[in-house]
């Protein structure tokens, strides 16, 4: 799903705009004087036309200079966790959400005030971005796995259980009514995490203010009801969820017709219909009492804790990325579901995109607390054991068990 644009498009966004900021968008009123001040702002080469355009607006407006540094998205969290105390690292930088438990227990970030602009967007972006209370970055996209259905085979129609799923399936005459990347013998917990979720039985559990709190919530009833789920369904079950299959293979089934249905995301929308499928996305149907919510994954803006020109950075945050030109210009750089709710509902007008929209509405984010980083292994292990034949409680409470003292230690 991913295009380019060149310097032309970039120039039209700028025109765009200049037009939306001088008849008032942005809510600037024209005092901020930024004149002798430079903010420096990593971006990767995919959203640089967009920013660039924003930039040339801001510096017409304030006077201020915009110095855009081109990285590697891949080298941006490590640079800017080395940069930034040494006072040689940016004063805005492009990144994902779950990179904010890091950047938080490093020091290097800030808090960003969006006042009114905050009910301009989604509010699973919003959270993503939130740790201990507290708005980190202003958010720009989504990214997250839905159900995705041969039309050809089962229609369009979304199921609303796991159940009715596999029912449809069956009844279509496919070799496999489901199939599901398990990463292979490695376990895939992101993408199951939706059915994972539809039994209450959530990775960390979350406070009041909607953070992750370091509490393991995987355990107890809920998690024993999800993990004999998953038995029920591996190899000396159903069957439906096999170790056999990984990213390729599963792709290659949906794509081939073999299977009737699929949970990915959107970067797999070519690989599924490299062979003429036709497909509808929906959200991820229920395997337990509760509403299935998968993963959401959020990119947006953070600003440096060390910037010397917070006000500056905060206001070309606000006023001229936080408005429908500038996320539009985004979404044209680098298509991706908006945060900003407007521009998603538009380009919602494409089916596709309604049901991962639909789906990153049901949809947690991704915890970007430290903790998660020692969260995988432990879980894609249980979860590989157990579709692979392993007793399903017993495995999943060792899992919580080594889990929690590792997260103690």
């Amino acid at each position: 799903m991913r295009k380019y644009i060149g310097a032309g498009v970039a120039m039209i966004a700028a025109t765009a705009l200049l037009a939306g900021c001088t008849s008032g968008g942005g809510d600037s009123d024209g005092t901020i004087d930024g004149a002798g001040q430079t903010l420096t702002i990593w971006v990767d080469e995919n959203r640089q036309p967009a920013v660039e355009a924003a930039a040339a607006v801001f510096e017409e407006e304030t006077g201020a200079t915009v110095e855009l540094v081109v990285k590697n998205f891949d080298d941006l969290r490590a640079d800017f966790i080395a940069q930034v105390p040494t006072g040689s690292g940016p004063d805005i930088t492009i990144g994902a959400h779950d990179w904010l438990g890091a950047l938080v227990a490093a020091g290097v970030v800030n808090t960003i005030d969006l006042g009114d602009k905050a009910s301009e967007f989604e509010q699973v972006a919003l959270d993503a971005m939130t740790y201990d209370g507290q708005l980190y970055a202003l958010p720009y996209s989504l990214e997250t796995v839905a159900l995705i259905q041969n039309v050809g085979l089962v229609g369009d129609d979304a199921p609303a259980t796991w159940e009715d799923m596999i029912a449809a399936g069956v009844a279509s005459g496919a070799d496999r009514p489901f199939v599901i990347n398990t990463n292979g013998q490695t376990g895939d917990g992101y993408t199951m995490y939706g059915f994972q979720t539809s039994f209450g039985a959530p990775v960390f559990v979350q406070d009041s203010s909607g953070s992750y709190t370091n509490e393991v919530g995987m355990g107890g009833a809920n998690g024993e009801a999800f993990a004999t789920w998953l038995g029920e369904n591996g190899e000396t079950g159903t069957g439906y969820i096999s170790t056999t299959i990984d990213y390729a293979i599963n792709n290659e089934l949906f794509a081939t017709g073999q299977a009737a249905y699929t949970v990915q995301g959107p970067w797999a929308i070519a690989d599924l219909t490299a062979e003429g499928v036709e497909v509808a996305v929906n959200p991820i149907p229920s395997a337990g009492s509760e509403a299935a919510a998968p993963f959401v994954g959020v990119q947006g803006f953070y600003l440096s804790s060390q910037s010397a020109n917070t006000l500056l950075a905060n206001e070309f945050l606000v006023n001229y990325i936080a408005t429908a030109e500038a996320q539009t210009a985004l979404y044209e750089a680098d298509p991706r579901i908006p945060a900003w709710s407007t521009l998603a509902a538009e380009v919602a007008s494409d089916p596709i995109i309604a049901g991962f929209l639909a789906s990153s509405q049901n949809g947690v984010p991704m915890p970007s607390i430290p903790e998660m980083g020692s969260v995988w292994d432990y879980w894609n292990a249980a979860e590989s054991q157990i579709i692979a034949g392993a007793d399903p409680v017993s495995t999943w409470n060792t899992m919580i068990d080594e889990l929690t003292a590792a997260l103690a230690g």
